[in-house]
């Protein structure tokens, strides 16, 4: 099956418009100052490695990072999206471990800056990359893990509808332990329509 990437998915809702785009290496400057200025924010959340690297080579550069990312790309295993609110750098989503196949399935993760955080931005995001993972990759199941404790990130998923599947026990490495996460799941029989249209209704039927 076709892979296509790179692509730029764009919605214009009535808090700004919301790009997904790939991650270039020009964002360095953008990127990391973000993450600096957000990082008691983020980094409590974000995984770890139980091994961490004994190399003298250090943690990639950007440059390096955003090689990594462009190549597992082009191989279809990952769709690494910057997100820009009205043209700003505000966050990063990515599919992963997309798998084909008898299960035709992927996990999104994301982070945004918690200055645009509750605006619906990352809403919106998840719902524009998990339409083109059914509609144009063509699989079958949208899965996203997050800490119990994440409450921002629970509410994010709450707002879409997704299905809460329960607790997975020490699930993901997170700075020096094992940490447990819920899954929360959508297949594409649920929004025949779309996620991005299921949330767009939700959104008008509570303005």
């Amino acid at each position: 099956m076709s892979k296509p990437w790179p692509v730029t998915l764009r919605e214009d809702a009535v808090d700004g418009s919301v790009v997904l785009r790939p991650l270039h290496r020009r964002d360095g400057h953008d990127w990391m100052t973000l993450r600096a200025r957000n990082a008691s924010w983020l980094e409590r959340w974000e995984a770890t490695s139980p091994r961490p690297g004994t190399g003298a080579g250090g943690p990639p550069t950007f440059g390096e990072y955003a090689r990594i990312l462009a190549a597992q790309a082009r191989a279809g295993t990952s769709l690494p999206f910057a997100v820009e609110l009205d043209g700003e750098l505000v966050g990063q989503l990515t599919v992963s471990s997309i798998t084909y196949g008898s299960l035709c399935s992927a996990s999104i993760g994301y982070w945004v800056g918690e200055h645009v955080a509750g605006r619906g931005v990352i809403p919106t995001a998840v719902a524009m990359a998990t339409d083109y993972c059914f509609q144009v990759l063509g699989l079958h199941r949208i899965e996203i893990n997050i800490r119990p404790e994440n409450g921002p990130s629970i509410r994010v998923v709450e707002k879409l509808g997704l299905r809460d599947e329960g607790l997975r026990e020490r699930y993901l490495h997170i700075q020096g332990q094992w940490c447990d996460h819920r899954t929360f799941a959508i297949t594409a029989e649920e929004v025949p329509d779309g996620l991005l249209a299921r949330w767009q209704e939700t959104r008008r039927a509570a303005s």
